[in-house]
């Protein structure tokens, strides 16, 4: 996607641009999935201050996220 912005989105708007034609309660279930079998991903996410209950991912978390599973 052209013109994707780095910054602050929460959990279910980022995973609703990876899969816009799910609900987003299943975008946000298949973007965890994605995210925990990348292999050392949820590691730098945990270092870069993910909780596992926080609903806003931070600006480093989208760079790491779009770094493993490009632009949505």
């Amino acid at each position: 996607m052209q013109g994707f912005t780095v910054r602050a989105y929460g959990r279910r708007e980022l995973a609703q641009m990876y899969l816009p034609m799910v609900s987003p309660q299943w975008a946000s279930v298949t973007m965890k999935r994605w995210i925990m079998r990348y292999p050392g991903l949820p590691e730098r996410l945990k270092a870069l201050g993910a909780a596992p209950g926080a609903r806003i991912w931070t600006p480093a978390q989208v760079a790491e996220i779009v770094k493993a599973l490009g632009e949505p």
